[in-house]
């Protein structure tokens, strides 16, 4: 489905499927259909080409058009949908996407029968005449010869990582910015200094307001006792503002929920009497609320810091009225600086910019305006293969954005100058972006999260899958990542797992999905007019306060609802939601309430009740035979799965948490799953129904017991599931030998992730077979967590070839020295040795390149004077000093008590090599004491 095509992508097939000769249909109803199909096909291809077009060069009567044909595409597609349902009834379909033929054998018996017959009759021939008038209005509106610009897919820059790091350089370190605002934090007298100072950091959006003071509060957050850095935006809540800064603190409690604002900000002056903080309340826009959260920082002495964004002069003046607080200007980058962001995205450091693009790169950068946003922004319009090396499309580039910010640094055309990354954007990608729009400003948005909701939304179509919908989701993730319009989140492991959307570019998303009547965002009132397909529940007045619209909505066409504040008023009405397909209800306390009216929508693909206090799973959700995506994760009072959930034959995730740790029998019938969050084994017939999940993706799974006859049937199933790419093993116990997994399984080449949980993993005798043999084949293989009874000299050279390992966390026993050779473990970002027996961990220069992180828990190094006859008065140098990407190190050694004086020789030593090491890395060095009987080994 596409934003600028409505419904007509997910309708075009099902019409072609449901209403083909097989169901005898009249000759008459026959025709219509055809008549339908043709001139449904020539509208799909008319939407595409309008929706190139930027809004403001479209006639008005071209726009009223497309919205129409969008209207009625949706009509339609609910008028089929309804029949599908019907059919459905005891029907129990294969998990495969072109399952379409198998449906319509099915409603031949249905279509037989008169009153269906002639429903589907009456409905075609209404169909018909609409979309006839429709047509007619688009040969007289001209709408064929529009002419759309053409675009395509570029697979996901591998420089992304350093364009993000660039623009941190640039707005902060180059410029020395970052200096001057810790420079206004320090300066003053030393009463000055003791008292509370404020700095407020104001300049139009996207200058890098908010990447500047994250990377001093970064820098400076270990020199307070406490620290919050919080965002706040537009229409924001000043009770979820104070709870957020509480949070951060540490502060944050259970019961705080049902404090009014008054005590809450009683609560936080409490929890920061007598300490020295440093917060951070990030992009503030309302004057009323900075007088109300000001409360709760009393002016005492303890030397604590305030820092603010904001887009607005007044407000940054209210923040520093007094003595002892500053204002500090953001200004543009310099024509030096903004010229090095721009070539570096597009061109590649050795080349740089060719010299039949400088004066139209000048050109563009002037446009810009010293705007970081705007530049990337341009940039990666400039970046694709198709555009790079094309000096005609620069010059349409440049001629197309108009004055730009050197003129007018104003959000209109901040907006102007982002529409052109959005117009240069594939169909489906539009969509996605504005799907975006459903999310509040400031929001963490999970990608697992987004890409599912994309695909209960059918904006991935099944009939291009040839892989995994969730993999092409995630495909569309990263190009939109690439694009420069997500801002990507990386976890502490630096796998990218969720992303912000930068204001202006919320803004623009948000216009275009108004003007499109995309999404309809509750915010106290109504964002747009017209019929609700989307809705978007931000903010929700108190009960009893008013009466709200949603009231007095028709909710008949409503798609999808997702709630982002407690919204109990909805539920008494689910049942009126009879086409909803995707439903977030994550931030709604539901204990509990009833739920009755869920049972009955029976078109949902999506359901999330992550979060909300749920004790018990209802047995009535195997009526919601269309899901695909169930997430009640992070409700710790369900204790198992209700057994009707192995009817969702469509079911393609399902998550929860560990304490739900009883399957119900049947499991194997889900054989659309990919994704299931935990797997207890505690019996021979789970392990044998997984090979029925043929599809599986990523998973994890604990045994209760281990056996050969387990092994041998988990192996075999894993040998069916062609698919997986992510698999977390551990043990209701110690570590249990799984050899059979390292030698008779051959994992698929996708294969990323291999987990363990730490002292309950599955041990390997050795290196497993599919590494052993050739480390270059698993080549997507970028995160192992594996346990080694013993690792040998010759396993570390293989595991260092694996091209794309960034994680790597190994468990062994070892007598003796490990040498990290030159060359190898090139893409490690994160390094972990556990191991409590003696022996070296030696890192010679040239290995581990790119480790940031590394953890080592070992036995007592041997010194090198010992190791050579001598006295043991120099410790060995483990070579981490050689590390040049080195941020932080976590080292124990673990000794016996009589061993302790030089462990403690050993830590100090380390301590001496870390500080002066040139990346002055975080350090914690320690000693453990361990016995044999109180390891973590058997």
């Amino acid at each position: 489905m596409s934003m600028a095509t409505g419904a007509l992508g997910s309708l075009l097939p099902k019409l072609v499927e449901l209403l083909k000769e097989e169901y005898k249909l009249k000759e008459s109803v026959k025709e219509g259909v055809r008549s339908l199909e043709e001139e449904m096909k020539s509208m799909q291809s008319a939407l595409r080409k309008v929706g190139e077009v930027p809004r403001d060069q479209l006639d008005e009567q071209v726009k009223i058009w497309a919205a129409e044909v969008r209207e009625l595409s949706f009509k339609m597609e609910d008028i089929v949908d309804k029949f599908l349902v019907r059919v459905d009834d005891g029907f129990e379909p294969a998990a495969n996407p072109k399952k379409l033929k198998r449906l319509t054998k099915k409603m031949v018996g249905l279509f037989t029968k008169g009153k269906a017959r002639h429903e589907i009759a009456d409905a075609i021939k209404s169909i018909n005449k609409k979309v006839q008038e429709v047509a007619d209005r688009r040969a007289r509106y001209n709408v064929d010869n529009i002419v759309p610009r053409p675009s395509a897919v570029t697979p996901i820059d591998p420089r992304l990582g350093a364009l993000y790091k660039e623009v941190t350089d640039l707005v902060g370190i180059t410029g020395t910015r970052d200096q001057e605002i810790m420079k206004l934090l320090s300066e003053g007298d030393d009463t000055s200094k003791k008292k509370l100072k404020i700095i407020s950091v104001v300049g139009f959006g996207g200058l890098g307001k908010t990447t500047l003071v994250k990377m001093v509060y970064d820098k400076i957050k270990g020199d307070f006792d406490c620290a919050a850095f919080v965002p706040v935006g537009r229409n924001a809540d000043v009770k979820k503002i104070i709870m957020d800064i509480l949070l951060d603190l540490g502060l944050y409690e259970s019961q705080l929920a049902m404090l009014d604002e008054r005590q809450l900000i009683n609560k936080l002056q409490k929890g920061l009497e007598k300490k020295r903080y440093l917060i951070v309340i990030d992009d503030l826009w309302d004057e009323n609320l900075w007088k109300i959260i000001s409360w709760a920082f009393s002016n005492g002495n303890n030397g604590s810091r305030l820092i603010t964004t904001t887009r607005i002069v007044r407000v940054a003046k209210l923040c520093c009225s007094s003595i002892n607080e500053s204002i500090y200007q953001m200004e543009p980058l310099s024509d030096d600086d903004s010229k090095r962001l721009f070539y570096n995205r597009i061109f590649s450091h050795e080349s740089g910019c060719p010299h039949e693009f400088e004066q139209v790169s000048r050109d563009i950068l002037k446009k810009c305006g010293g705007v970081p946003l705007a530049i990337i922004t341009i940039a990666s319009v400039l970046a694709s293969d198709q555009k790079v090396n094309s000096h005609d499309e620069w010059k349409a580039l440049l001629e197309a954005i108009g004055h730009g910010l050197t003129k007018d640094p104003s959000m209109e055309e901040m907006l102007r100058i982002l529409s052109f990354s959005y117009y240069d954007l594939p169909c489906h990608l539009k969509t996605c972006l504005l799907y975006l729009s459903m999310f509040p400003e400031d929001s963490k948005i999970l990608k697992d999260q987004l890409v599912w909701m994309w695909i209960a939304e059918c904006f991935i179509p099944c009939e291009i899958a040839q892989s995994s919908l969730f993999q092409i989701g995630e495909n569309y993730f990263n190009e939109l990542v690439n694009r420069s319009l997500l801002q990507p989140l990386y976890d502490d492991f630096g796998t990218l797992h969720a992303c912000r959307v930068h204001d202006s570019v919320l803004d623009l998303i948000c216009l275009l999905s108004r003007e499109e009547n995309f999404v309809s965002v509750f915010n106290g009132s109504m964002s747009s007019q017209g019929n609700v397909r989307r809705l978007s529940l931000q903010k929700i007045i108190k009960e009893g306060y008013h009466t709200t619209p949603l009231e007095s909505m028709s909710m008949l066409q409503v798609r999808s609802i997702a709630t982002f504040e407690p919204a109990i008023s909805l539920l008494s009405r689910l049942s009126s939601f009879v086409v909803l397909r995707v439903l977030n209800l994550s931030t709604c306390a539901l204990g509990d309430h009833n739920l009755r009216g869920l049972w009955s929508l029976v078109h949902l693909r999506y359901l999330d009740l992550s979060h909300t206090g749920l004790c018990e799973l209802s047995e009535e959700v195997g009526k919601l035979r269309f899901l695909e995506v169930l997430d009640v994760s992070g409700n710790h009072g369900i204790e198992k799965l209700p057994s009707s959930v192995t009817k969702l034959r469509r079911l393609m995730c399902l998550l929860y948490e560990q304490s739900c740790n009883r399957l119900p029998g049947g499991i194997g019938n889900m054989t659309a799953m990919e994704e299931l969050s935990y797997i207890h084994v505690d019996s021979l017939r789970i392990v044998k129904e997984m090979g029925n999940m043929k599809r599986l993706r990523k998973f994890e799974i604990e045994f209760e017991h281990m056996s050969l006859e387990l092994q041998e049937a988990f192996v075999k199933s894993l040998g069916e599931m062609s698919n997986v790419q992510s698999i977390t093993i551990s043990m209701d116990g110690r570590c249990k030998i799984m050899d059979l997994l390292g030698e008779k399984w051959v994992p698929p080449q996708g294969l990323q992730a291999l987990k363990s949980n730490w002292n309950k993993a599955c041990r390997f005798s050795r290196l497993p077979a599919w590494i052993r043999e050739n480390p270059l084949q698993m080549s997507q293989l970028s995160w192992l967590q594996i346990d080694l009874k013993e690792v040998q000299q010759g396993d570390l050279g293989l595991l260092g070839r694996l091209p794309a390992l960034h994680t790597l966390d190994l468990e062994s026993l070892r007598q003796g020295p490990l040498l990290f050779e030159a060359d190898g473990f090139r893409c490690v970002t994160i390094f972990s040795l556990w191991s409590n027996s003696p022996g070296l961990v030696v890192i010679q220069p040239g290995a581990l390149p790119k480790a940031e992180q590394v953890t080592l828990y070992t036995g007592l190094p041997v010194a090198k004077e010992e190791a050579a006859g001598g006295n043991g008065g120099e410790l060995f140098d483990t070579g981490i000093v050689n590390l040049p990407s080195l941020q932080w190190v976590d080292v124990v050694f673990c000794t016996s008590l009589l061993q302790r004086q030089e462990a403690k020789k050993a830590s100090s030593a380390l301590k001496t090599t870390l500080r002066a090491h040139p990346n002055n890395p975080f350090y914690r060095v320690s000693v453990e004491d361990i016995s044999s009987d109180d390891g973590w080994w058997e």
